[in-house]
């Protein structure tokens, strides 16, 4: 059977591992310095919410305040999913997590969704990042 080998994921567990990898393979853009594969995960009705500004819409709007955290040859912050869920329809999900400075220390947290715009392609639509407070530092 051609293309068998190619279906799409058919349990939740499978769409949950494809968006985990997603989100995986989006944060090493970060630490590959590679600002272009980041604006690959981007649908074109992103919306990011990065600290005090306002909100960022589309997908070029958000690359665009995202290029200085590529600027430099050391990464400023580093991210990894710790929690993923999917709908039933396996249409639309959500990834959270960890966000660290270079030195390993837990600076936020983040929550993006993720939509399935094309089989097997998932692209950010939200992103939020929360920092993390320092309560031995009032």
């Amino acid at each position: 059977m051609i293309g068998a080998a190619a279906a799409a994921p058919t349990t939740n567990a499978e769409l949950k591992q494809q968006v985990t990898d997603t989100e995986r393979a989006f944060a090493a853009t970060m630490k590959a310095r590679d600002h272009a594969a980041f604006t690959s995960f981007l649908s074109d009705e992103a919306v990011f919410f990065s600290g005090p500004k306002q909100a960022q819409h589309g997908k070029g709007a958000v690359a665009q305040e995202w290029k200085r955290f590529y600027d430099k040859p050391e990464a400023p912050f580093s991210w990894e999913p710790d929690e993923v869920e999917v709908l039933a329809s396996g249409t639309l999900a959500i990834s959270g997590g960890p966000a660290y400075d270079p030195k390993g220390k837990l600076i936020a947290r983040f929550s993006s969704i993720w939509r399935l715009e094309a089989p097997g392609k998932w692209r950010i639509v939200f992103n939020r990042g929360s920092d993390v407070c320092d309560c031995k530092n009032p």
